[in-house]
């Protein structure tokens, strides 16, 4: 597994512009969701104070997205994180949401590690370029975080074996392709 970025430093000017510290230039809000996606870790801080302000921004981020329409958070789940601001046992919700999130990128890799054994198509020419396919639109969606539980597995290795050797499938492609010419030139 590669060795884990340091975090990207971000800093609040008193203009409340925020300034990339890697690159020298300004950036949006846009601009951090767009990293975060990417599987950098932000640290947002006031320049004047040096506040950390990483959590602000961050719901921000979340809440315009919400109110662009882009929901996540069902209501329910909203509600009760209201909720768990009110009361004394709050301090057990974020153990609780930071475990759930790690169950939930498990789960997607078993799931995806499961596909290819429990899927009749498993045996289709190509579905194993498909399927690397998949893996990959599951890390972009997961914002390309690094998987803890082991998607560079042999199947994984074996996917991208066979998306740089696509010999023996495309032969096989070629050679049904052919036959099925052949067939609907018999039928004319």
């Amino acid at each position: 597994m590669a060795e884990k970025q340091k975090s990207l430093l971000i800093k609040r000017y008193a203009s409340r512009r925020l300034y990339n510290t890697e690159t020298s230039d300004y950036v949006t809000l846009e601009d951090i969701a767009g990293f975060i996606r990417e599987g950098r870790e932000v640290q947002i801080l006031d320049l004047k104070s040096g506040d950390d302000l990483t959590r602000q921004y961050l719901l921000q981020i979340i809440a315009e997205h919400e109110s662009r329409g882009e929901s996540v958070l069902p209501v329910d789940v909203l509600n009760d994180l209201v909720r768990s601001y009110m009361t004394p046992g709050a301090s057990v919700v974020p153990q609780f949401l930071q475990a759930s999130f790690e169950m939930l990128r498990s789960g997607q890799s078993q799931m995806l590690d499961q596909m290819g054994s429990m899927n009749p198509m498993a045996k289709m020419p190509g579905f194993e370029m498909m399927e690397a396919q998949q893996k990959a639109f599951m890390k972009a969606m997961t914002g390309g975080l690094a998987n803890p539980s082991g998607w560079n597995s042999k199947d994984e290795a074996d996917s991208e074996e066979a998306a740089e050797e696509p010999g023996e499938d495309l032969d096989s492609i070629k050679q049904q392709l052919s036959e099925l010419q052949d067939k609907l030139s018999k039928l004319k």
